[in-house]
């Protein structure tokens, strides 16, 4: 039975920052074991429906070693990675030093519940973050989304979802039990909820596209 993948890979939807990441020995780089499991099959999913995008916000990029990847996978777009944990900024700057990818920028200091910058985007990259979270990030991430992409936007996240109210597996069951009790106000999202609130902040659903490990890519345009 494949287990999720996410109790080391803790992005940071506000302050909250990781703390299961490895440190890389001799910088400031943090390692995520889970990034190695699931970038290339999630940048599989993005070359399609970013093909068109020019400028992407990722959301809570945590080590950085996302953002990484898929600059470097899909080099056609303006990648800009963000966190709201200094810890977290400190090692996408390292990554990014390293790589020395000309489509990648500096990462910003964003809290999806405090005020946004400003940062033009046709696409907005959230992953493993709505389920790390309280339900009130999703709301307010739903609501940037709806006011900030323009006409045919594209807003990607990526984690595990209970669907009609009911787990995918027995191991996103344990998994959210695990999350809960974490946090009581984090917890795998029921993937119709979800769909609303980004239909109430002018959102579509585009496409569901199943994942290993139970979880989703779930993509929704303006």
């Amino acid at each position: 039975m494949a287990t999720p993948e996410l109790p080391d890979d803790l992005p940071s939807a506000t302050s909250q920052s990781s703390q299961q990441d490895v440190e890389v020995a001799h910088s400031q780089r943090l390692a995520s074991p889970a990034v190695a499991r699931n970038r290339d099959v999630i940048l599989d999913v993005l070359r399609d429906v970013l093909a068109a995008r020019r400028q992407v916000l990722e959301l809570a990029s945590g080590s950085g070693e996302h953002a990484v990847h898929f600059a470097h996978g899909l080099p056609h777009l303006e990648w800009q990675p963000s966190d709201a944990s200094p810890r977290a900024l400190e090692s996408i700057a390292d990554w990014r030093a390293e790589a020395a990818l000309p489509n990648l920028k500096a990462p910003i200091t964003l809290d999806v519940q405090a005020e946004w910058p400003e940062v033009a985007c046709d696409a907005l990259v959230a992953i493993n973050l709505i389920h790390i979270s309280p339900w009130r990030v999703t709301s307010e991430l739903m609501l940037q989304a709806g006011r900030r992409l323009p006409k045919d936007g594209v807003l990607y996240l990526y984690g595990p979802y209970k669907r009609g109210g009911q787990h995918t597996a027995p191991s996103n069951e344990g998994f959210d039990v695990q999350l809960k009790s974490r946090n009581p106000l984090w917890g795998v999202r029921d993937l119709e909820a979800v769909i609303e609130e980004a239909e109430r902040n002018g959102l579509r659903l585009d496409k569901v596209v199943e994942m290993p490990a139970n979880n989703l890519s779930v993509v929704f345009r303006c």
